[in-house]
């Protein structure tokens, strides 16, 4: 990678562990005002996460290298280590007492979070890799997500007995777990070229996970009809978005 490409890579990195803040100021918003952000957040979040999947990084994969068979196999690679992650986040200890459970399940969901995070500095580091403009896409996509996932990180920390003021450090702190998946991704790529044949493909099939198992189930919750019509604005919005984006790469 070229000093520009982990510039901006890192730069990007701390940008999205950032906005693992403004997750928390998100809170204090009136519950009504909250639903319709939520709405925003997670709509634009899924359409944008497909959108960059299959719009920018699986594109980017085959024109590089061609499709094969390793590639289907790159992209189930990373719907696998989403769920194995999603595995921790909801993982719990039947023996433990009410309480001690819950507190325990909270620093658990830590631990999924800060894997989570990892995983997001890996993935910007190896879109970064392939060409800025896809760094960019990808960096969007992750901020969108970022926002209403902190925030429910942060509502199970404090369900599960732990102060504001350390939830929000701990947060802040796994958020910032993005930064060793950077460095350590750069450090492979200039290493080992052929390793962005895994990753790439490899991030299209963590973002297709978290947009299909994470995202959309939370989309059907909402029964209502203008609901249900400005979420779907919002997902087309967020594939618009990558669109755009590719458009602008030429």
């Amino acid at each position: 990678m070229s000093g520009t490409e982990v510039f901006y890579a890192l730069a990007s990195v701390v940008l999205v562990s950032l906005f693992s803040l403004v997750g928390i100021v998100l809170l204090l918003l009136k519950e009504r005002t909250l639903g319709y952000v939520t709405i925003f957040l997670v709509s634009f979040s899924s359409g944008s996460l497909f959108g960059n999947a299959f719009i920018h990084l699986l594109p980017e994969t085959v024109a590089a290298h061609g499709f094969s068979v390793a590639v289907s196999i790159f992209v189930l690679c990373g719907i696998a280590g989403s769920f194995v992650v999603e595995k921790i986040i909801h993982w719990r200890h039947v023996h433990y007492p009410e309480q001690a459970e819950m507190e325990a399940f909270a620093y658990m969901n830590l631990l999924g979070d800060a894997v989570h995070n990892l995983l997001d500095g890996v993935v910007i580091a190896a879109a970064y890799a392939v060409d800025i403009r896809v760094g960019v896409a990808t960096t969007i996509a992750i901020l969108f997500h970022e926002i209403p996932q902190e925030m429910g990180d942060f509502g199970v920390l404090i369900h599960g007995g732990v102060s504001r003021k350390r939830a929000l450090f701990f947060n802040f702190v796994t958020a910032l777990t993005a930064l060793v998946g950077a460095v350590v991704t750069i450090f492979l790529i200039n290493l080992v070229d052929q390793v962005i044949v895994f990753l790439i493909p490899f991030s299209a099939g963590t973002f297709i996970y978290i947009a299909g198992s994470d995202l959309i189930p939370q989309l059907h919750k909402e029964k209502a009809v203008r609901n249900s019509l400005l979420q779907l604005l919002f997902f087309s919005l967020g594939i618009a978005t990558m669109v755009v984006l590719r458009l602008e790469m030429g």
